[in-house]
């Protein structure tokens, strides 16, 4: 049986994992093995993240609209209550961003929610 060297193959796959591995430290950017372990944990690591983006934007969605309403003498959930209550329907992520950019339209869902709630 004739001998088989897959150089090609083998420079075109490790080729792909050391262009993958550019900007990492020492050895984790030249050598193939470390460098092929180093960019399979970073994969794992992007796959898991891109779900813990979603859980952390939630967080800080959430801090940004609390934080607003408590000083409007209200807490967070008493406010996701009268939300509900007074039948508005935006999400945590608008929100936020009424919070954080326009604090006076956000003052005025803020009274509208605790009329509703007095009520």
């Amino acid at each position: 049986m004739p001998r088989v060297k897959g150089g090609i193959k083998t420079r075109q796959r490790h080729k792909k994992i050391l262009d993958r591995a550019k900007g990492y430290y020492g050895a984790k950017s030249r050598l193939f093995k470390v460098a092929s372990e180093t960019v399979d944990k970073g994969l794992q690591y992007a796959y898991r993240d891109r779900k813990v983006k979603k859980r952390e934007f939630r967080a800080l969605w959430i801090t940004r609209i609390s934080a607003a309403v408590r000083s409007m003498g209200l807490n967070y959930s008493q406010f996701m209550h009268g939300l509900k209550i007074a039948q508005i329907e935006l999400d945590r992520k608008a929100l936020a961003d009424l919070a954080y950019s326009d604090p006076s339209a956000f003052s005025s869902i803020a009274e509208t929610v605790k009329a509703k709630l007095a009520s």
